[in-house]
């Protein structure tokens, strides 16, 4: 039986594309963390909370908070690296970086996602991981509320019921969904009908652009300010029980 050597070039090809995109990924990883290192106000503090591969803890920060187990397989794709943030300096670096190396960020906040929206993708990607980000301030005279993006809806209405019986918020009945999933989306609730969306409520929030900077309802003026996106923290406006 005759040999073509030419039997072996799609073989040959594959090998070749792979090892290139390899090394492409290699350099797009090694960049990105250098630029972290060299963006980030306090080096030893973001070290801190860099996840990669080879990390020991890496799995374990990767599986968190994910809840449905088809997304936890050896074959689902798995970020290159994991940004827990712990200050707005982190997530400013992560965002920038990322844009400047051309990896894809998925933000992740602190509640559930059935769907692996928020930790898969099918391009090389990082996770910048807000599950830090969990304070609820309520304001019971004023009747607001800032909460940060990596609480749970649970804990936004616990934070409530502690510092008030007469003050609530409109948004779902899962308290394991995180705050800035939801709120982004709409935020659908019981109390619709009579008090509409979360999002209806948002009165302000911190948000952080592609450019890494800080931008609030002052900064993108009332018209920007329309449809929500996921921020950082965010202004709620209450409403009094039984009105």
């Amino acid at each position: 039986m005759k040999f073509s050597c030419f039997s072996m070039l799609p073989f040959l090809l594959v090998v070749l594309i792979l090892s290139m995109i390899g090394a492409t990924l290699a350099v797009s990883h090694g960049k990105f963390l250098h630029c972290l290192q060299f963006c980030s106000s306090n080096s030893s503090t973001i070290s801190k909370v860099i996840y990669t591969q080879n990390n020991p803890f890496y799995s374990s920060v990767l599986n968190a908070s994910i809840q449905n187990t088809r997304f936890t397989t050896p074959s689902t794709p798995k970020p290159l690296v994991i940004v827990a943030a712990l200050q707005i300096s982190h997530i400013q670096s992560t965002i920038f970086c990322s844009k400047k190396h051309g990896l894809q960020i998925r933000i992740r906040s602190g509640g559930h996602d059935f769907e692996g929206l928020s930790y898969v993708s099918e391009v090389p990607f990082v996770i910048l991981d807000l599950l830090n980000f969990r304070a609820v301030k309520v304001d019971v005279k004023n009747e607001f509320a800032w909460v940060e993006s990596g609480a749970t809806l649970g804990e936004l209405y616990y934070g409530i019921a502690s510092k008030t019986t007469t003050l609530a918020f409109p948004a779902g009945v899962c308290h394991t969904v995180g705050v800035g999933g939801h709120f982004s989306g709409g935020g659908y609730g019981i109390l619709m009908r009579k008090y509409g969306l979360a999002a209806d409520h948002v009165m302000d929030a911190q948000l952080i652009d592609v450019n890494g900077r800080i931008l609030d309802r002052k900064s993108m003026g009332k018209i920007c300010f329309g449809p929500f996106v996921e921020a950082e923290e965010t202004h709620l406006g209450l409403f009094s029980l039984g009105k």
